[in-house]
């Protein structure tokens, strides 16, 4: 009976981690003990979500846990499933801001020290500054700024603080964006950034 009674609550866990999993991130720093569950369920948690044509990434030494669409040439014989992790088309200005953001966390990491990466709403704007065209009007382009900015906080990639009085905005970057700016992408940033100008200079601004 107590044998049973144990599977029917390691079951019950199992379906609400899958469950918070496809509603988004996962992370360690939220909620201890959901994060210890879903380290003791990930092997029954990778199990689960593959019948759906999805895997489990989980990084214990960031703290993050998520679902992605499995490739689909990791399995060449399996039936294609519809998706149920959407690919979310982003915009030029919103995939600049994310580049530079990674490149900045890359850069903060190497630096060592602190584990958060913090930045002011104007230490973002003068990230992305330089590669935009020459404004006259700086409260419009601060606008235009923030709005990609609750974009990116809308992605989970920032999280957005509560300022002190008098202060600008405060923004949190999110480790998980390494999982999707990996270190092979960090390589060639680069050459993007020059195709980024380019695409600028052609006319594509904020």
């Amino acid at each position: 009976m107590l044998e049973q009674e144990l599977e029917n609550a390691a079951a019950n866990d199992l379906s609400a981690l899958v469950i918070l999993l496809l509603k988004g991130v996962i992370y360690q720093e939220a909620d201890a003990g959901l994060w210890n569950a879903l380290l003791k369920l990930q092997s029954r948690v990778r199990d689960y979500v593959s019948v759906l044509g999805l895997e489990l990434v989980l990084d214990e030494s960031e703290g993050y846990s998520f679902l992605r669409s499995r490739h689909e040439n990791d399995d060449d014989d399996a039936p294609k499933l519809p998706r149920l992790v959407a690919r979310r088309p982003l915009s030029f200005p919103v995939s600049l801001l994310l580049a530079l953001l990674r490149k900045k966390l890359a850069e903060f990491d190497a630096g060592g020290g602190d584990t958060r990466l913090v930045l002011s709403r104007d230490e973002i704007v003068e990230l992305i500054r330089v590669f935009l065209p020459e404004s006259s009007n700086e409260a419009r382009l601060i606008d235009q700024i923030e709005t990609h900015l609750n974009k990116i906080v809308e992605l989970g990639f920032l999280r957005k603080l509560k300022p002190a009085t008098g202060q600008a905005p405060m923004f949190e970057v999110r480790r998980i964006l390494k999982a999707f700016v990996d270190a092979q992408w960090l390589a060639d940033f680069d050459a993007r950034l020059a195709a980024y100008q380019v695409q600028l200079a052609q006319g594509n601004t904020l």
